[in-house]
């Protein structure tokens, strides 16, 4: 039983070095490490696959070296299984609820998608990939419930509250899908960014092409830093996870309400079968009390939201 499955111990032993060093591998091969990072709960998967073929090769030093990527993948995601939410629509108190959502351009039932939103009971909603012909659709449906909004480029926000200092954020692409605002809550300003940075593609020769992304994180993070207002939330499709390292400029300096308070991973794309979570909702100075996902609509992404503690940070 020990000199059995030696190659399986060893496959075992990569997948947990491969989790615990992933910042060590380098991007300058295809961005491999971005890749790995934005993917990296699921390498979780070759753990009941590794015990499998461990019992049937009988082998007790691979069910040995199992627990190897097994304890070094609950060290590393352990905590999203607990639920650190209050409740879905912030039943555990908490004074504004957010919510963003990547509509999706060619959105076959934009009003259907406005109506699925609203529904969230969120007081401000972000909502990214909108085209042209679709902004009047999107105003007219979310009218009612969302007396302000603004609009810059393809990204736009709604909200109950009054809007102010609204402005495009330079993401360094040329075009803009990106903004900045204040909305005007009973307990003060909050500064509200919405962003859809650049798509991300793996190719067969090029690998996880994401050089635009990352410039545009970098340049989105310098804005988040020059923000005057104590209190910012980060609304939008970040094309990246919390773990991938090309968002550093982001995530080194803002929570992701997921991470602080949700419930499980919060995949959020592809809507069909959700694998990652791209589309973030991230704070400063503000403390968050519950995030979750929405249910489907017509767009590829799923729509987030969270709630946030704006007297707390």
């Amino acid at each position: 039983m020990w000199r059995r499955g030696a190659v399986l111990a060893v496959l075992a032993v990569l997948v947990a070095l491969v989790m615990l060093f992933h910042a060590q591998i380098p991007n300058t091969l295809g961005n491999l490490g971005s890749l790995t990072e934005t993917f990296l709960p699921w390498l979780g998967v070759f753990v009941p696959v590794l015990l499998v073929l461990a019992l049937v090769r009988k082998s007790a030093t691979a069910l040995v070296a199992v627990l190897v990527p097994a304890i070094v993948w609950l060290n590393l995601f352990g905590g999203l299984l607990t639920d650190k939410a209050g409740g879905a629509g912030g039943a555990a108190g908490g004074e504004l609820t957010v919510a963003t959502h990547n509509v999706n351009a060619e959105n076959p039932d934009p009003t259907g998608t406005a109506d699925g939103i609203a529904a969230s009971g969120a007081q401000v909603v972000a909502l990214e990939e909108l085209n042209a012909g679709a902004v009047p659709v999107y105003e007219r449906a979310l009218a009612k419930s969302y007396p302000y909004h603004a609009v810059a480029g393809t990204v736009g926000l709604w909200s109950k509250y009054p809007l102010s200092g609204t402005r495009p954020v330079d993401i360094k692409l040329g075009w803009t899908r990106a903004m900045r605002t204040t909305v005007t809550t009973p307990q003060g300003g909050v500064a509200v960014f919405v962003a859809h940075l650049p798509s991300v593609r793996v190719k067969l020769h090029a690998g996880f092409t994401a050089s635009q992304r990352d410039t545009s994180a970098d340049a989105l993070g310098e804005a988040i830093a020059h923000e005057s207002l104590g209190k910012v939330i980060l609304l939008g499709d970040l094309n990246g996870t919390m773990n991938d390292r090309a968002l550093n400029g982001v995530t080194a300096q803002m929570r992701s309400t997921q991470g602080a308070a949700g419930s499980g991973f919060g995949f959020s794309w592809p809507a069909s079968f959700p694998m990652a979570r791209i589309d973030q909702i991230m704070v400063k100075g503000v403390e968050p009390v519950t995030s979750w996902t929405l249910p489907e609509t017509a767009s590829d992404h799923l729509p987030i939201a969270a709630t946030v503690d704006l007297t707390r940070s």
